[in-house]
């Protein structure tokens, strides 16, 4: 009996050892623990339901998640929409899946009760954002401001959205950029000093993209997954946590047209 059950032993070990293994990138938005209790419960349903193993691999920084991406480190990636068409044109990451229901915009806030009224009066101020290609709340904003409304500005970058927030509301910057879903979860004490002064034009949001290597079984497998049958239905719950609350596929035509809008001359690398 013990010879057996060493044999047993000794065959899940070595099948497991020749396994496929998937690397899972998630762009850093927020810290390491709340990403993996995020996207863990979802690689697992994942792993389960395809046979395959799925393993997040965590970057410390955007700036380090771009390096890992444009060196084609990661299998499977969530990443912003900007970050998909680089990653398409330096690996040819394609996006399989998003949230049809939303849109992306940017918002920038302003102290509630402050002297700001107008973009205009932006004119030589600073303000903070979380990071320089941060979509919506910084590459996207930063565009607009200048392209579009002519503001010349001083760029903060604080390092997170509530930084931002908190910059703006002790009057260490002017205005502060961000989302509105990060701004819904500040604390109210801190949301009713700020006050949306302007919102950047919508675009597709986050996408799921997957590297040229995996295998069009695989990604037609994790489609399945995804958006048909009782697992799907489990996923979905899992999903509005990230959050794709309405998931649909996907493809890079939904995002090549933010080549147009010039966010290059704005990407700080």
């Amino acid at each position: 009996m013990k010879k057996l059950i060493a044999i047993a032993l000794f065959s899940v070990f070595a099948l497991n050892s020749n396994a496929e293994v998937y690397r899972v990138g998630v762009v850093p938005q927020f810290e390491a623990q709340r990403i993996s209790r995020i996207w863990q419960p979802i690689l697992n349903r994942l792993n389960a339901e395809t046979g395959h193993e799925f393993r997040l691999e965590q970057s410390e920084s955007i700036p380090e998640f771009e390096k890992a991406f444009l060196r084609g480190d990661f299998d499977i990636a969530y990443m912003n929409p900007w970050h998909a068409v680089m990653a398409y044109e330096a690996q040819q990451y394609r996006p399989i899946l998003r949230d049809q229901s939303r849109k992306l915009r940017g918002i920038l806030v302003v102290k509630k009760n402050g002297p700001i009224k107008s973009l205009e009066q932006l004119n030589g101020k600073n303000i903070a954002f979380p990071a320089p290609n941060a979509l919506g709340a910084s590459l996207l904003m930063r565009a607009e401001l200048t392209r579009e409304h002519g503001v010349t500005f001083t760029p903060r970058y604080v390092g997170t959205h509530s930084s931002a927030y908190l910059n703006v509301a002790l009057g260490s910057a002017a205005a502060g950029g961000g989302v509105m879903r990060t701004l819904a979860e500040q604390s109210p004490a801190l949301r009713d000093k700020l006050r949306v002064l302007y919102q950047t034009q919508p675009v597709n949001p986050h996408p799921l993209v997957v590297h040229p290597r995996v295998p069009e079984e695989l990604v037609n497998s994790l489609l399945g997954v995804f958006l048909t049958g009782s697992a799907a239905e489990e996923l979905a719950v899992l999903l509005a946590e990230v959050p794709i609350r309405d998931a649909a596929q996907s493809s890079i035509d939904d995002y090549l047209r933010l080549q147009d809008l010039g966010l290059s001359d704005f990407y700080v690398n």
